[in-house]
């Protein structure tokens, strides 16, 4: 058993056991991820990197915020292929419901009036990201689209995850402002916080595995591995 995060291919996450524990939190989690984007959207301070990109899209297509993340997360899984990154069931449960998540709570929430309650959002945002991040990932059933894109990346060239991460997310940033995305306070809040947040709770909200090949050079898809700080 291993309490630590490890490199599964698709088969083996599901050979790994206890998939009822893991599906139900991998649910929650991916349900809090889209609720955390849409606190971050309706306080009009600052959205999360990628978002800002995702909502620079939205103005100028015919689709709501949750769809173009989802057409959004299918096209960056497309980049997977060229990194000879395989997809596991909640990478593909990510792409799809962060999304629908994402629409429904926007749909329930209204901005913010007053400026503290709008600081309120940013806040609670970012920490039910940390939250759910860590739920999702410590839930062993693959990446999201874009975690696993900086993951390939990194493995692939052998550069850092902090370069790596950061030329992703000043891309995306830059590439959302220029389409009308909203820069603020809690992008920059959000970029400083996030890694501490995850790297915090994902101990705790790793789940043990039931099953996991005892030597990695018997499965080579496994890797035990810690997660990136």
């Amino acid at each position: 058993m291993t309490t630590s995060l490890a490199h599964l291919g698709p088969v083996a996450q599901v050979r790994a056991g206890r998939m009822t524990r893991r599906l139900t939190q991998l649910l929650v989690g991916l349900g809090l991820y889209g609720v955390s984007m849409a606190l971050m959207i309706r306080s009009g301070l600052g959205q999360m990197p990628w978002d800002v990109l995702h909502y620079g899209l939205a103005r100028h297509l015919s689709l709501t915020i949750g769809q173009v993340v989802v057409a959004t997360s299918f096209l960056v899984l497309l980049l997977w292929v060229p990194l000879r990154q395989l997809p596991g069931l909640g990478t593909v449960l990510n792409a799809v419901l962060v999304g629908l998540s994402a629409d429904a709570a926007l749909l329930l929430l209204a901005t913010p009036e007053d400026p503290v309650a709008r600081a309120g959002f940013v806040v609670a945002g970012v920490l039910l990201n940390g939250l759910a991040t860590a739920m999702y990932l410590g839930a062993q059933l693959g990446p999201g689209p874009r975690d696993g894109l900086m993951t390939g990346w990194v493995r692939r060239t052998g550069l850092s995850v902090r370069l790596v991460r950061t030329t992703l997310e000043v891309a995306v940033v830059l590439a959302g402002w220029l389409l009308g995305g909203v820069v603020g306070v809690g992008t920059a809040l959000y970029a400083l916080s996030i890694g501490p947040l995850t790297q915090l709770l994902l101990p705790r909200l790793t789940l043990r595995l039931g099953r996991v090949p005892v030597r990695p050079e018997a499965c080579p898809e496994w890797v035990g591995q810690r997660p990136p700080g």
